[in-house]
């Protein structure tokens, strides 16, 4: 899932203080703390999953002895009804991480299922779906996680790593050619230099300029396809901006090579999941 556990640890630990604070007063006042039993996690509405791995840790930093019987995995598709898990152990941890453990699988399965609806309506195979920087505070590593396991791929984690000239950039530099010029300047070779344009001028700037990637954004399918002819394969092209369900299809056929889209972390839907206790083991 995600290589760094100090960074898991500490999002659940933060997560566990703001639900249970000093204590579960619910479960401490009904729960043998001894007492062991069955749980089970269910798919409440058809999903593509992600998460599992985060959904464990949250109930064996109360208890590492639990135990987890998987059924299906991270990126599987699953329908209505189907179990995903079993839990059996001590019923106090189990009740009081549950709340918490659903809350990151839900918000992550919701990012893997709606990457995956673009995808379908994009046409698998023809255009990567990317997501953006758009994400929950604190929890981008999760959201784009959770994009991959929906078919999708990320974009720059952050300002450290790709050179993306936006339209502040360029208003604060002068034109794009300056901002270019001053990009490529300062920076390694190693990095694509990536600028976002909103007319069919800024394009032929892009291109004058020799960036690696033009951003069409917020242009209206029309000029996407003038644009596309302009840039002839001279840079790789992706497409943001009010990129929706409804019109994405279109915006495959044109001919880009990416097709950013903030809502895959910022409006993606929580999937509905349950965590259902089966039984208490009879001592």
């Amino acid at each position: 899932m995600i290589n760094d556990l100090i960074y898991l640890d500490g999002i659940i630990q933060k997560a566990l203080e703001e639900d249970i604070g000093p204590g579960d007063v619910t479960t401490d006042a009904i729960i043998d703390p001894h007492a062991t039993g069955r749980a089970e996690l269910l798919a409440k509405e058809n999903m593509i999953l992600a998460g599992l791995p985060l959904f464990s840790m949250v109930f064996t930093l109360f208890d590492p002895e639990l135990q987890f019987e998987y059924l299906r995995k991270d990126g599987a598709a699953v329908k209505a009804g189907e179990i995903i898990c079993r839990i059996s152990g001590r019923l106090a941890p189990i009740l009081k991480a549950e709340r918490t453990a659903l809350n990151f699988m839900q918000r992550m399965s919701g990012i893997a299922t709606l990457t995956n609806d673009y995808i379908e309506r994009a046409g698998r195979g023809k255009v990567k779906i990317l997501d953006t920087r758009k994400t929950a505070p604190g929890l981008r590593a999760l959201d784009k996680y959770a994009v991959r396991m929906g078919g999708g791929f990320n974009h720059r984690t952050g300002l450290f790593d790709g050179i993306l000239i936006k339209d502040n950039h360029i208003a604060a530099a002068g034109s794009i050619s300056r901002a270019v010029e001053l990009a490529k300047a300062s920076s390694p070779h190693t990095l694509k230099v990536e600028v976002e344009v909103e007319t069919l001028f800024g394009v032929q700037e892009a291109l004058d300029s020799g960036v690696d990637i033009i951003m069409l954004d917020n242009m209206p399918i029309d000029m996407m396809k003038q644009a596309v002819k302009l840039i002839n394969r001279k840079a790789l092209v992706e497409v943001s901006g009010n990129v929706t369900l409804g019109n994405i299809p279109e915006i495959a056929d044109i001919g880009v090579d990416f097709i950013s889209i903030g809502a895959l972390t910022h409006s993606a839907k929580a999937m509905d999941l349950s965590l259902e206790i089966l039984a208490q083991d009879k001592g």
